[in-house]
């Protein structure tokens, strides 16, 4: 009941009052029938205050669950500015010649650079994403091609051209695949 509906029948119950006092005397049904306006404009008061309650702790989760997720996945734009970097040193241990031994320093120092900042990824909940042999998954892998091949199942992924990454489960970048299909 809004405002202005109970303005009004509290009107009306004033008026019957006064009407009643005019007369000399209260009657038990005017009584009455004062009591059930004023029992109804407590039940519909009451009613809109619970609506009230339930909306404002409605609000009040949702705004908690949006700060949640701010904090969660505020990293993501920084970490995609950051996987290309882990691109390139994977590339270059990649092309690094191991056999010569004026390059084995070089590639230790790439590997060590690699391992620290793929651990520091992995601290902020970003976790690779490298399906070589598994099962294809839209929802994780971007197909680059298929390619028939009899000793594997369809669907099945061959070689992994550039690794995927999930932020707190959340895909920040999917896998570019090779998929295996029926001859």
């Amino acid at each position: 009941m809004s405002h202005e509906e109970y303005s009004e029948t509290q009107a009306a119950a004033d008026e019957q009052q006064e009407q009643t006092q005019d007369a000399g005397e209260v009657s038990v049904e005017t009584l009455q029938a004062q009591l059930a306006t004023l029992a109804a404009a407590f039940e519909s008061a009451k009613e809109q205050s619970l609506r009230s309650q339930a909306e404002a702790q409605n609000a009040r989760r949702r705004a908690e669950q949006d700060v949640e997720k701010a904090h969660k996945f505020g990293l993501e734009k920084m970490v995609n500015d950051l996987l290309p970097v882990v691109d390139n040193l994977e590339r270059a241990l990649a092309t690094i010649d191991t056999s010569n031994e004026a390059f084995t320093a070089i590639a230790e120092g790439i590997q060590l650079t690699h391992k620290s900042f793929v651990d520091a990824l992995a601290r902020h909940q970003v976790v690779v994403v490298n399906p070589e042999g598994e099962p294809f998954d839209p929802n994780l892998h971007q197909a680059v091609s298929a390619v028939p091949n009899p000793n594997v199942e369809p669907n099945t992924v061959l070689n992994c051209f550039q690794k995927g990454y999930t932020l707190h489960g959340r895909l920040v970048r999917p896998a570019m695949v090779v998929v295996s299909k029926a001859p």
